[in-house]
């Protein structure tokens, strides 16, 4: 009997082991899926995907920029998101942290989101310190994402 037992466990052992990993994918700056749970980051707006910037005369995709610095930041981890209100696309919008580090706050910080005041303003100090070193899309030419996607909708 105890041959047997060790057997099942064995054999069952790695899918009971999988069943508590999950997957993080990021969509964009702003937005993160955990499993099948879309997140909104709280209080920010980083630029859209297909958002283009400027730098010196050249084009630069800061929308793919932003979502590959948050990326690379969330690296392999699992954020822990604290869930604060619900979006009108029906993204949970939270403040996720990776090692107890809002994800929100560095996006803002490192400058590739803005402080999103319509809804917070707790991320105007992380702004202005981005402004003061040119931080990102503030060492650019850009447009506030929601302007951009104000401009896309009169199109």
């Amino acid at each position: 009997m105890k041959k047997i037992s060790l057997l099942l466990l064995i054999l069952f052992l790695p899918s009971i082991l999988l069943a508590d990993i999950k997957k993080i994918k990021v969509v964009d700056g702003d937005t993160i899926h955990i499993d099948n749970i879309k997140y909104r980051l709280f209080g920010i707006d980083a630029p859209e995907i297909k958002q283009v910037c400027e730098k010196n005369n050249k084009k630069i995709q800061c929308g793919v920029i932003a979502k590959n610095v948050l990326k690379i930041k969330i690296g392999g981890k699992i954020p822990e998101c604290i869930v604060k209100d619900k979006d009108r696309y029906q993204r949970l919008v939270a403040d996720c942290f990776v090692d107890k580090e809002s994800l929100s706050k560095f996006m803002v910080r490192e400058g590739y989101a803005v402080a999103y005041t319509q809804y917070s303003n707790d991320f105007l100090e992380d702004e202005k310190y981005a402004k003061e070193n040119n931080n990102g899309i503030w060492s650019m030419n850009f447009q506030i994402p929601s302007e951009y996607r104000k401009s896309l909708r009169k199109k």
